[in-house]
């Protein structure tokens, strides 16, 4: 159900979501001192089902699921009641979770350099950061969508991998499966139970 690219952007959104911020801060300085101590936890002698614990305890709190998730249906989510809404938005926060955090283990002591942010208006900012190349793997330009509304509690909303937005990508995938099912909305709920399930 997930392609190679959007994979790879679940694995890196995994590094910004070990903060327990609770207290007004600057966006760039939010997102360097979490992938710092999730460059830590990563590299942690621990299995990887105490990590995947760790970062979905902390991704309910740090991440807009969601948010992300109305907004990757686009104008199919008008068309929904609440019944379906209330439905959606259960099986989205897992689909979420299990997507990244099955992958975490893949993906071990990221190191990244914040290089600078843009206030876009009050309610975002655009934290942009290069992960640092390795022998393995080249120089990746990253850039984090933070949701500043309540300065106290900074929301990831999006993440930005070499110009692919994480949000755009699912969108477009979901609308895909909605299409090629004639606009039944139900086949992206199986779509989303066989993935969680699975």
């Amino acid at each position: 159900m997930l392609n190679k690219k959007f994979k790879f952007i679940l694995i890196l959104l995994t590094i910004l979501l070990f903060s327990k911020t609770s207290y007004s801060i600057e966006p760039n300085v939010f997102v360097q001192s979490t992938v710092n101590r999730a460059s830590q936890i990563l590299s942690d002698n621990i299995s990887k089902d105490k990590k995947i614990e760790k970062l979905k305890i902390i991704a309910k709190d740090t991440v807009d699921i969601k948010g992300i998730g109305f907004y990757t249906l686009g104008k199919y989510r008008k068309s929904l009641d609440k019944d379906q809404k209330e439905k959606y938005s259960r099986l989205f926060n897992k689909y979420f979770l299990k997507s990244f955090s099955s992958r975490l283990a893949e993906y071990t002591n990221p190191k990244i350099d914040v290089q600078s942010q843009e206030k876009l208006n009050d309610n975002y900012t655009i934290v942009s950061s290069i992960l640092i190349a390795t022998d393995e793997r080249p120089e990746v330009k990253i850039q984090w969508r933070i949701y500043t509304k309540n300065p106290d509690k900074p929301m990831i909303r999006d993440l930005i991998i070499e110009g692919l937005s994480l949000a755009r990508t699912q969108k477009e995938e979901f609308g895909s499966i909605i299409q090629s099912n004639d606009g039944d909305i139900t086949a992206l709920f199986s779509s989303l139970e066989k993935f969680i399930n699975n």
